[in-house]
């Protein structure tokens, strides 16, 4: 435990390191308690552009992505006003198994996919607003930076739901068949073909068929490593 210590200490909210949210982060995070407490509803997007001053709702997109992956908010896409601010307080702390590590740059070679139902290397402690109470939860630990531009990178630990489905654009751990290897991608389906897409501009996406790909989790959280 004592190599992820910083991390689960982070996690829990008990160390909360002044550079882990931009003064952009802070502003959107304090516009969203002050609108709530005032309204008592959420904002909008646009809400949030007027009320803090922000030039586009991409960069309003982007940073309340920052904040739901650090645990401050929680948003459902489907809703316009469907952002929660989170009590980190309030929340939790659950275990949950660290089961082994996973590529995101070039595949990594996996022995079968049996390998998802082995005895956990170690159990790491967690928020609950991280888990949001979803079953058959799992830890991996990221290794390459392939998905830098999602903010995930090497020694980051991507927090999953076991799923065998995905959506367009989901996160996954992909195992592809064929090859014997898995990989943390976003998914895309284009006619009879998958596109595993990384997320780092240098790197390029892997194309296969759509039957050599099995979803075995969907990215639910991120833990980042603090050096």
């Amino acid at each position: 435990m004592k190599d992820y210590e910083h991390v689960i200490r982070y996690a829990n909210g008990e160390i909360l390191p002044r550079k882990a949210l931009s003064l952009k982060q802070r502003r959107i995070l304090a516009f969203l308690r002050q609108f709530r407490e005032e309204k008592d509803y959420p904002p909008t997007i646009r809400d949030i552009v007027r009320g803090c001053g922000i030039s586009s709702t991409s960069v309003v997109d982007y940073n309340l992505n920052v904040l739901e992956r650090e645990g401050y908010i929680r948003r459902d896409r489907e809703v316009s006003r469907g952002i929660e601010v989170l009590d980190r307080e309030r929340s939790r702390v659950v275990r949950v198994p660290l089961i082994g590590c996973i590529a995101a740059g070039e595949p990594m070679p996996v022995p079968t996919s049996d390998t998802w139902e082995l005895e956990p290397l170690e159990t790491i402690e967690v928020s609950s607003d991280l888990t949001r109470d979803r079953d058959w939860v799992y830890a991996l630990r990221v290794k390459g930076t392939s998905m830098i531009d999602a903010l995930i990178s090497d020694g980051d630990i991507v927090i999953m739901q076991q799923a065998n489905t995905a959506g367009d654009g989901d996160m996954v751990a992909a195992w592809l068949k064929n090859e014997g290897e898995i990989t943390l991608k976003k998914l895309y389906r284009e006619a009879d073909r998958v596109r595993l897409q990384p997320a780092n501009s240098q790197m390029k996406p892997i194309f296969t068929e759509a039957g050599n790909v099995e979803v075995q989790g969907r990215v639910v959280g991120v833990i980042r490593h603090i050096q």
